[in-house]
């Protein structure tokens, strides 16, 4: 038997989620029969799975051993770097440059070094997260992008905070804004535009199309110059949807597409660049919450920025 007490980071969630994060090994078919065996307890009473849990709770799993695993986890995140560029940090909340080229969770290649293993090793540094001190919860991110955009990633220090900003971005809460560099002077300066994109996952591509067609969902860019060689320009970019590869898509098919992108450019059109990758930074971002932010309220309409972008002086 094993018996914890929940912390502020458990409390609030389902007691059948608590225990699936606690203890992975166990079968969904076995954690749900151990509920009706009562095996597993909560104050020393029968429980329900979808029973929410509250700080100073007594959780109880009678439990076999060999479903907990044995000892202390490898924990991969103090094998990679701890550096990380912050924007913004506070009690509740980390706000991460992350540098083109990183992957923010672990990908196909299943390599360590990754954003969010750096944050880990970061926090535990500062004595800020320890997965000894901690039954379910880990420090997490709240929005991503792709490994070679660079720009501003959110991470939250804890459950309350992470369950908040989840919900913000679900309902664009939040502000993102942001820079690209893209062949060619758009016409207009500004404007809003409107069309379908339909994904093609096998060859992890989008197409665009000016009139609904079927899988299509519908996207919307606003951008505006903010200065032009008459070869390239500096855009800047608030994406009013947020599909899968929108905005170099979208700009592509408008005759634009970004310095650096051979998927939806030429190589032809970027011989002679200097980019290996797309010249794209979410380079801005601004809490605009409509609804209460509990613990995060006086995050409302503060705006943080990326402190350089290093394409911006290609113009």
């Amino acid at each position: 038997m094993k018996s914890f007490i929940i912390n502020a980071n458990d409390a609030g969630q389902r007691i059948s989620k608590f225990v699936e994060k606690t203890v992975p090994a166990l079968p969904s078919g076995l954690l749900y029969k151990s509920f009706r065996l009562k095996r597993i307890k909560l104050n020393k009473k029968r429980c329900q799975p979808q029973d929410r849990l509250q700080e100073g709770d007594l959780v109880e799993l009678y439990i076999n051993d060999e479903f907990f695993g044995e000892g202390r986890q490898e924990l991969t995140f103090l094998k990679v770097p701890d550096r990380i560029s912050v924007v913004y940090e506070d009690e509740n909340i980390l706000l991460v440059d992350k540098k083109p080229g990183l992957v923010v969770h672990e990908d196909d290649d299943n390599t360590p070094d990754t954003l969010i293993n750096r944050i880990l090793h970061y926090l535990y540094n500062k004595g800020e997260y320890d997965p000894e001190n901690e039954h379910s919860f880990v420090p997490a991110l709240c929005n991503r992008i792709d490994r070679n955009t660079g720009g501003i990633v959110i991470a939250a220090k804890n459950a309350a905070s992470l369950r908040i900003l989840n919900q913000k971005v679900k309902d664009r809460e939040l502000v993102k804004l942001y820079l690209c560099l893209v062949h060619g002077v758009p016409q207009p300066k500004s404007a809003t535009l409107r069309d379908y994109l339909r994904k093609d996952s096998q060859n992890n591509q989008v197409r665009v199309f000016s009139k609904p067609v079927e899988g299509g969902k519908t996207i919307i860019t606003r951008y505006r110059t903010l200065k032009t060689n008459g070869k390239l320009s500096l855009l800047e970019v608030d994406l009013k949807t947020g599909r899968t590869h929108q905005i170099r898509a979208h700009l592509a098919y408008y005759g634009h597409p970004l310095v650096g992108d051979t998927k939806y450019g030429t190589n032809a059109q970027n011989k002679g660049s200097g980019h290996s990758y797309q010249a794209l930074y979410a380079y801005k971002l601004r809490f605009a919450f409509q609804t209460d932010a509990g613990i995060l309220s006086y995050l409302d309409g503060r705006e943080f920025c990326v402190e350089h972008v290093p394409f911006t002086d290609e113009i």
